[in-house]
């Protein structure tokens, strides 16, 4: 199949976004701000990717494999772009949105193996899996894993944060706890301890769930 062009595939993003993660019923053609006969609405059209009625666009199940991995080329794209090149707020958001139109099926792949298979986005939204996922996943060799899969004793690099609320995320990164840092996870029950640097921190189940570690060695 031929690649979509960027319009089609940000029109398929919010398909996904909306009508599957959000579970809507279609998307008002005017909250995509697109008329009835824009040119990307009928690539998807003549895809069967996507239908017009009344006011509203439906994703058609011909076209939820491609959202989907629409989808998760541009949370890639951000893990790439916030985590390793270290771009943040309006600008990584707007570099991403450029780079995930760059991004095909062998690319998508070879960054999703680079950054260890993330699961969710810097935005704590969640990346739909891949192929190279599964395959990894039965192999063991998925190497970064929320810090409640450690054991006591065992160290880690941060690899990022998956904290979708902002206090959350100001709270880790007050501790210290940033991506590169090594952690040193101390016990797991009935807190989690870990030492970053010199110092010693405890965090609740929930909050260690966002902290995500790259094993040392892995």
């Amino acid at each position: 199949m031929q690649k979509l062009t960027p319009k089609a595939e940000e029109i398929l993003e919010s398909l996904w976004i909306t009508t599957v993660e959000g579970d809507e019923v279609g998307c008002l053609l005017s909250a995509l701000e697109l008329p009835p006969e824009d040119e990307a609405l009928a690539e998807l059209e003549q895809l069967a990717f996507a239908e017009i009625r009344g006011d509203r666009l439906f994703l058609r199940k011909e076209g939820r494999p491609e959202a989907e991995m629409t989808v998760r080329r541009h949370r890639l794209a951000e893990r790439l772009i916030m985590d390793i090149f270290d771009i943040q707020g309006a600008e990584g958001n707007e570099k991403a949105c450029e780079f995930e139109h760059l991004l095909n099926d062998v690319v998508d792949t070879k960054i999703c193996t680079l950054l260890n298979h993330p699961t969710t986005c810097p935005h704590g939204k969640p990346i739909p899996p891949g192929k190279c996922c599964e395959e990894a996943r039965q192999e063991g060799r998925i190497g970064v894993v929320p810090l409640t899969e450690l054991r006591s004793g065992e160290s880690g690099e941060i690899a990022y944060l998956a904290a979708s609320d902002g206090k959350k995320m100001q709270k880790l990164m007050s501790m210290g706890v940033l991506p590169g840092s090594q952690l040193d996870l101390v016990q797991t029950f009935p807190s989690y301890i870990f030492k970053v640097g010199h110092s010693q921190f405890a965090v609740d189940d929930s909050l260690a769930r966002e902290i995500h570690i790259r094993r040392l060695g892995a």
